[in-house]
């Protein structure tokens, strides 16, 4: 508690009635004999004073002084009459305090298990390029289609992953593989930098449960959306990598560091349906 806070404090017990006080601020309360005998006291219009039979401690006593207080001093209003989304808006910006989050570290390798949602959708890039297939082969390319060649856009399946109870926690792990094939996208670092490819996977039971460090790491990366429509996808095995397109058209999809400019590394979702 302030020092602002103690001496608060300290005159409201100096006093007989708070409420008597002329350092408090408030209007005269008017305490008649009829409102007096209910428990009420009418502050001023819209605004009552409700004294409670329940003895309260002075912790109780003290946060309410304190609470008062901020509302004086960080709040203005034309009026006391407010809504409960006003009230409730007030309470979180002058009464709770910030208290700080310790991250929890893994004493086990982080697990990952595939949920049964499955989300189908269409990808571009942040200069509208959708996601085509190069000749029905393993190469995605960004290109620009115009009005009546949608069609060529992929679908991506989207699959969650449950988020490890420990550690970095931030953005949903999932794989995205090619509707209507054995075709997923992969982080892999054969060369000695990690880039994307499509991977055949036949045995789909193993994509269920994903271990840390494990091979089939590399099918998995962290999304993160921000404006509810702005999307990354950064590789769980090779962390700070990120699936991106070149500004040039018909060129791969890839992989680049967060620090590269010259690539767009983030994506929109369109016509998504859950499968």
């Amino acid at each position: 508690m302030s020092d602002k806070d103690l001496l608060l404090l300290e005159s409201f017990f100096e006093n007989d009635s708070a409420f008597e006080s002329d350092e408090t601020d408030f209007d005269e309360v008017d305490c008649s004999y009829p409102l007096a005998m209910s428990g009420r006291c009418n502050l001023h219009n819209g605004l009552w004073i409700e004294i409670s039979d329940q003895p309260h401690s002075m912790k109780q006593v003290a946060n309410v002084i304190i609470a008062s207080h901020r509302f004086k001093h960080t709040q203005k209003f034309q009026s006391t009459e407010f809504t409960n989304h006003e009230l409730f808006n007030i309470i979180l910006e002058s009464i709770i305090e910030e208290s700080a989050v310790t991250t929890v570290h893994c004493e086990s390798l982080k697990t990952y298990n595939k949920q049964d949602k499955v989300v189908q959708c269409s990808m571009c890039d942040g200069l509208k390029k959708s996601l085509v297939q190069f000749q029905g082969g393993h190469t995605l390319l960004a290109v620009t289609l115009k009005a009546g060649n949608s069609s060529r856009s992929v679908s991506i399946n989207l699959s969650p992953y449950t988020t490890p109870r420990c550690g970095a926690t931030v953005g949903l792990p999932v794989c995205l593989g090619i509707a209507q094939s054995d075709l997923y996208l992969a982080c892999t670092n054969v060369s000695g930098t990690p880039s994307l490819n499509l991977e055949v996977v036949e045995d789909k039971e193993a994509l269920k449960t994903i271990y840390e460090n494990d091979d089939m790491e590399r099918f998995l990366f962290r999304r993160k959306v921000t404006a509810k429509s702005i999307n990354t996808f950064e590789s769980i095995k090779y962390p700070g990598w990120f699936i991106s397109t070149a500004r040039n058209e018909n060129m791969p999809v890839d992989m680049c560091v967060e620090e590269d400019s010259h690539r767009q590394k983030v994506f929109s979702l369109h016509n998504q349906k859950v499968i």
